[in-house]
């Protein structure tokens, strides 16, 4: 899988692509990332990038030519356009859900924004997908960028250890409850011991120890997630339900 990140400030980058499992699933050949700076298609002298908002009002806003014409010359480096992302607060969440959409794209290009934002034409021309990793602000997209590929990433063969690691991760596959607890060595820490259960090596067991204990933390944490799978199944119960074939009888 290939990402292209358009940014302002690209050295905020090797550090974070040259660490752990995106480092080891560059090099195996798994994801390929490209870095870009959005100033080098400034045509101003200085390569200013931003401007005075039109109709008054705090800050700065990024101008429409350099983004598009980054992007658009971004895209025909590779084999596939891509989807364009645009990281924004104003974009829908991004869930477990929407990473597994994005996971699926061939090439994911991925807009960092800066300053008050960018002039509504980006948008209007390029049809971003956009995108937000939460309600709050940030300095800047290039954060959001990293979410979204280490979410990414996660979901793409051989990038994990194991494969079913991604699986059994909260909010995976449309799982609506947390994750369980987990124990390793020592079996005893300052009077804190593991869980017998995990000791018996009873799997039965412990597989159903371990939703107990996903739907207790899920119960005390994230009720919502709890009404949201109570109306999911619900609601399949009774698509279910009207879709059976009716049998009529004679009386």
């Amino acid at each position: 899988m290939r990402f292209d990140i358009l940014t302002l400030f690209p050295d905020m980058f090797p550090g974070y692509l040259g660490q752990s499992l995106l480092s080891k699933a560059i090099e195996r050949g798994l994801v390929e990332v490209h870095v870009h700076d959005i100033r080098q298609w400034s045509t101003d002298k200085h390569h200013k990038v931003d401007d005075r908002p039109y109709g008054g009002g705090p800050g700065m806003v990024l101008r429409v030519e350099p983004i598009v014409e980054c992007v658009e010359d971004v895209q025909q480096q590779g084999d596939a356009t891509g989807k364009v992302v645009l990281l924004t607060p104003q974009g829908r969440p991004l869930t477990q859900t929407a990473v597994e959409e994005l996971a699926a794209a061939e090439r994911l290009i991925l807009i960092c924004g800066r300053y008050e934002g960018f002039d509504q034409r980006v948008i209007d021309i390029l049809q971003p997908d956009e995108v937000s990793i939460g309600d709050y602000v940030l300095n800047g997209g290039e954060v959001a960028a990293m979410v979204v590929i280490d979410a990414a990433i996660r979901l793409l063969p051989g990038v994990l250890g194991h494969e079913d690691s991604s699986v059994d991760d909260s909010f995976s596959r449309g799982n609506r409850f947390l994750e369980f607890a987990q124990y390793t060595r020592p079996r005893e820490y300052r009077g804190h011991e593991v869980p017998e259960i995990l000791l018996t090596g009873n799997h039965e067991e412990i597989a159903r120890w371990r939703r107990e204990q996903s739907y207790e933390r899920t119960k005390q944490r994230r009720l919502d997630l709890l009404e949201q799978h109570d109306q999911h199944t619900s609601t399949s119960s009774q698509e279910r339900t009207n879709h059976e074939p009716r049998t009529d009888q004679a009386g």
